[in-house]
């Protein structure tokens, strides 16, 4: 994230209308939840998402709403967004044609990388995916400053301008720079900047000193770069959703989430789009954390599955973690991020049997067209809807009534390409299915918690998205958790996330420390500066003086250690107490993740961050009360359940007619516009004063 201010940002104070509305693109729908900002009351809208341009869904789904609700364009105050335009882009590899240029001597930084390989990759057949920039596409110049900032060669200006003629001259306009030790001092970069912009007035540059001024080369370029990437498909995106919002007269600002779960104005966005990397998933963390809290739990895993993903996440005394160590497809991305990790598994996801003979499950996925076979779009792949739908796990239609599935074309599928190539019955092969994809999610869950020191038993699950709670009691039985929690609207969770975001951003700056005589005043003094940029971040994204705040991070390595861990600074004041305070919490974490502190070994300071929060004014939620509600709700249908081979006739209930303190014995299934909740036998379903169903076993 840059540490500069940005005074040319669009502010976000709200416009005078009566609602926010907040748009979560899926994979399959698009999610949108409006809130009165007099009352609170909420309401809930899906559309399908239209993966040719997402723009047109976006809208959609708004006009959608405000007619539901008879208000139109003038009454929006705030319109809040996740998008997966960046994410999309960097997983397809259709971004633009960056150039790169760097320091003499480093053209090939980027294709060396980092000497490791993927987790789960065989280390025997694996091949190192192609950069996003081709060497030859790499420039190199005579530019050289010291890792304390000093000059060791000077820019040629002649050498920057015949480079930038040559560009023009290719037509290439998307430039990234990354020089070496700009995190220290970035004037050449700036210099690179304005000489190329000079010679080539429409070219889009970004560099490195703005977007992650912090050590390693190798990371540092690829962020760059992944900016400029994505940055031609970002911003030609934020501007049809501005178009567009003034077509339909709303004149209201439009907010974008971050990956870091915060949310900023379009031009940010605009200007740093690789911030916008993990934007719908972070949303969903956000809106997770407050049901959660909510309904009376601080220490959760939060699981949120979709079309064509499952995003977990875990969440501990009323806190996410946020990693500067993420990546997205197969690049590190280290800017602030919520720490998620994301599998290939949703309720798209199509199943098929292997040539050894094997079923498995995704990554592919049916999408929103043709989407799974029981959606009758053409679609003929068998996918985990289509086995959800085959066992009675879900009903036959969606969307209050108005979406029908077909489960004859899911059970054809399923019988023609898993159960006869396996020789066993249609519902056995559905069993499959969601065994191979439930603890496929199981292993992401135990990568969030047992692999970082923590036991799921100590957690509750919160399951939610449109399979989500479909899901959720499978899952915690495979991991022993006691508890499920499902959100009033588990289908909308990440667009009503948007409307309860907080304005964010994430400033870092290396200041390597080495022990034992650390120099306090330095601290002191990037510390104090790093705020001030921050707060000034925030002023020009017109947050209220007394709506602002900033918290204090720090990495810390042991001394001959690779890579750092970050732990919240003691107090706001860098003092010889603070500090060994804060390296105290450092040997704290690093026994957890790794079981042992080396409370003997010297320890280095590595980078300062400090984080900016603008605490927006959020009405209160709430739900419209609902006349059919009651502790003894009647059944509206039945459906018969298949559980480990066995038929169970279970009750289908309304969830808006489930009034506060209700309880359901599974089996049986809760059905609700965005999403349906599925309860096994042995479960049993409490209805908290919050709204959310609270699942256990008996």
């Amino acid at each position: 994230m840059t540490d500069r201010s940005s005074a040319a940002a669009r502010p976000v104070r709200s416009a005078g209308g009566a609602v926010l509305i907040g748009v979560d693109v899926g994979g399959t729908f698009t999610d949108v939840v409006m809130i009165e900002s007099a009352s609170g009351r909420t309401m809930s809208a899906k559309v399908p998402t239209t993966p040719e341009d997402q723009s047109i869904g976006f809208v959609n789904g708004i006009l959608k709403i405000l007619a539901d609700n008879g208000a139109d364009g003038s009454a929006v105050s705030q319109v809040l967004h996740g998008t997966t335009v960046a994410t999309n882009v960097i997983l397809e590899g259709k971004g633009a044609a960056a150039i790169l240029i760097t320091s003499r001597g480093f053209r090939h930084v980027l294709e060396i990388g980092r000497h490791d390989i993927p987790r789960k990759a065989n280390m025997f057949s694996w091949v190192k995916p192609a950069r996003p920039v081709h060497p030859k596409d790499i420039f190199e110049i005579a530019s050289r400053t010291e890792p304390d900032g000093s000059e060791l060669h000077a820019v040629d200006p002649d050498e920057v301008r015949a480079l930038a003629r040559k560009l023009r001259a290719l037509g290439r306009r998307e430039i990234a720079v990354c020089l070496m030790h700009s995190y220290a001092n970035p004037a050449h970069e700036r210099q690179v900047r304005d000489l190329v912009l000079e010679v080539v007035p429409d070219a889009l540059v970004s560099i490195s000193s703005e977007i992650l001024p912090v050590f390693r080369e190798y990371e540092r370029a690829m962020v760059t770069i992944l900016n400029i990437y994505v940055m031609p498909a970002v911003a030609s995106y934020v501007t049809r959703l501005e178009q567009r919002m003034r077509d339909c007269g709303i004149t209201a600002p439009l907010l974008l989430m971050k990956s870091s779960g915060g949310v900023t104005g379009a031009e940010t966005v605009r200007r740093e789009p690789v911030q916008t990397a993990l934007s719908g998933p972070a949303a969903g963390v956000i809106g997770a954390t407050q049901v959660g809290i909510a309904a009376g739990f601080e220490n959760m895993v939060t699981i949120d599955i979709g079309g064509t993903s499952a995003d977990v996440a875990l969440i501990r005394a009323g806190r996410h973690g946020v990693t500067n160590r993420g990546r997205i497809s197969n690049w590190p991305l280290h800017t602030p991020m919520i720490d998620i990790t994301t599998i290939g598994a949703g309720g798209g996801s199509i199943a098929r049997v292997s040539p050894g003979g094997g079923l498995m499950v995704g990554p592919d996925s049916a999408g929103a067209a043709p989407g799974p076979a029981c959606y009758g779009r053409g679609g003929v792949e068998p996918t985990v809807t289509d086995a959800n739908l085959v066992l009675g796990r879900v009903c036959s239609s969606l969307l209050d009534g108005s979406f029908a599935l077909d489960r004859q074309a899911a059970r054809e599928a399923i019988r023609m390409r898993v159960a006869e190539p396996l020789g066993i019955s249609v519902e056995r092969a559905a069993e499959g299915i969601l065994e191979v994809v439930n603890n496929a999610m199981v292993g992401a869950i135990r990568q969030v918690s047992v692999e970082r020191g923590h036991d799921p038993r100590d957690f509750a699950l919160l399951a939610f998205g449109g399979a989500g709670p479909m899901h959720g009691g499978s899952m915690a039985r495979l991991l022993g958790m006691r508890t499920i929690i499902v959100p009033p609207a588990p289908g909308v969770l990440a667009a009503f996330g948007l409307l309860v975001a907080d304005i964010r951003t994430d400033l870092s700056r290396t200041c390597f420390e080495p022990p034992p005589d650390y120099d306090i005043a330095r601290i002191q003094g990037i510390f104090a500066e790093v705020d001030g940029q921050a707060m000034a971040w925030l002023a020009a994204e017109g947050v209220p003086a007394d709506h602002r705040e900033t918290g204090w991070q720090a990495s810390f390595r042991y001394a001959h250690q690779g890579f750092e861990l970050t732990v919240p600074w003691s107090g706001k004041v860098a003092t010889e107490q603070a500090l060994h305070a804060t390296i105290a919490e450092f040997h704290t974490l690093h026994q957890q993740l790794y079981t042992f502190a080396q409370t003997d070994t010297p320890v280095e300071l590595v980078t300062l961050h400090v984080t900016a929060i603008g605490r927006l004014r959020r009405p209160q939620a709430s739900s419209a009360p609902v006349a059919q509600a009651s502790l003894r709700p009647a059944p509206v249908a039945r459906e018969t359940m298949i559980v480990d081979g066995i038929g169970h006739d279970s009750p289908v209930y309304k969830r808006s007619h489930l009034a506060v303190g209700a309880v359901l014995h599974g089996p049986a299934i809760v059905l609700q516009l965005d999403s349906t909740t599925t309860l096994l036998p042995g479960q049993v379903a409490r209805v908290a004063l919050s709204g959310a169903l609270i699942i256990t076993e008996t």
